[in-house]
């Protein structure tokens, strides 16, 4: 089984610690995992304390939830996330969750073993890791500086493909005719898009699509994912959903919700309503206050870098930064380099992939002050 020993993240953590524990006094600033930093908005606190009131109450106690989501926030996200950009979706082809981690992980249980997976390369790990678990052979399409991170259509036949955009790792994006040409080629190649798009508040562009049902014939074709966590710092509250068209040619919206409610007792009444808040006018100004201060991160980052010469790439569009290492260092040479000598963390590209080695990702998500210092410390070592 071609599966690595340690997930990426684990390992990273793992070798963060030894290095605090071998030096204690070092003061180690993360521009590695993508965890968030800034607190969850009134908005969202405010819903959470009414709901944690409601389940103390015995009128208004809530049990079991329904495993595809409460009706008022799969009513909101359809107007919000979708009919409000011209797409039109029913309720009852979104499914509520406790992330998008789960579900791009969890989604490949409805496919058989002989299905052929395309990814692209570097990739978030759980794409693979999931399918490679299962016993599938992945395809990887490689994108590079070369190629500008756009990948190339498969040259052999895969009946499955995962698409990450905004990308996490490279932070970098498909346009809308670039997005087309693979909806293009998975109706045309009877293959099934699974599209996460946790990333898409981060857009800044007009020429960058938000969701993939605004390219023509996805909906025929695409599965896409969503996540708070990154949106509205749900990271610790954990909730999400996943749109199942029910006229993909598979039924894959009864396969899904047969799949949930048998594995999955939905997610909790509480992070629900907390989700819904985000949709009110309050929520919107607030959680796009917070977007705006790590996109700030993004640009002071990559102004920064590229200052000293150092090349990057993504960050526009997305909370990520795709580094180049200098002086012929390798993603775990570049990495032991930042944490010894900077005591800054960032995560080695050769974890996302073979494509990824040379490169380093950095997140945005960190504290303003800590990236100024972790930026000067880094400038002071290259």
């Amino acid at each position: 089984m071609n599966l690595a020993s340690n997930y990426l993240f684990a390992d990273i953590a793992k070798k963060v610690q030894a290095f605090k524990a071998e030096n204690p006094e070092a003061d180690v600033i993360s521009l590695g995992i993508g965890d968030v930093t800034q607190p969850l908005c009134s908005a969202v606190v405010e819903a959470l304390h009414k709901a944690a009131d409601e389940m103390g109450q015995s009128a208004t106690f809530r049990g079991y939830g329904p495993e595809r989501g409460y009706d008022f926030l799969r009513n909101a996200i359809v107007e919000h996330d979708y009919r409000s950009r011209g797409i039109d979706i029913d309720a009852d082809e979104v499914f509520v969750s406790d992330g998008a981690k789960s579900d791009t992980g969890n989604f490949q249980e409805l496919l058989g073993k002989d299905n052929i997976i395309a990814v692209t390369d570097p990739v978030y790990p759980v794409y693979v890791d999931s399918n490679v678990m299962a016993g599938r052979k992945i395809v990887k399409q490689p994108c590079t500086a070369e190629n500008g991170f756009v990948p190339e259509l498969p040259k052999e036949h895969v009946d499955v493909i995962y698409l990450c955009y905004p990308n996490n790792p490279t932070g970098t994006t498909l346009s809308y005719k670039e997005l087309y040409r693979w909806v293009e080629y998975a109706l045309q190649n009877n293959a099934l898009i699974l599209y996460d798009a946790a990333y898409e508040a981060y857009i800044r562009h007009d020429n960058v699509p938000h969701s993939i049902y605004e390219i023509d014939g996805a909906m025929e074709c695409a599965v896409e994912f969503h996540s708070y966590s990154k949106t509205a710092g749900f990271t610790g509250i954990r909730c999400g959903y996943t749109v199942v068209p029910k006229t993909l040619p598979v039924p894959l919206n009864q396969l899904w919700s047969r799949r949930q409610c048998t594995k999955f007792n939905g997610t909790s009444y509480i992070s629900q309503r907390a989700a819904e808040a985000i949709y009110t006018p309050e929520g919107q100004q607030q959680i796009r206050a917070t977007i705006g201060y790590y996109m700030k991160n993004a640009s002071s980052m990559k102004e920064a870098l590229r200052a000293i010469g150092i090349q990057v790439y993504g960050g526009d569009d997305a909370p990520y930064l795709w580094v180049r290492t200098p002086y012929g260092l390798s993603s775990w040479q570049f990495f032991e380099r930042l944490l010894t000598e900077a005591h800054v963390v960032c995560t080695p590209g050769v974890g996302f992939g073979p494509s990824g080695e040379g490169f380093v990702r950095l997140t945005a998500f960190g504290q303003s002050e800590r990236t100024k210092e972790a930026l000067e410390r880094i400038k002071q070592i290259f």
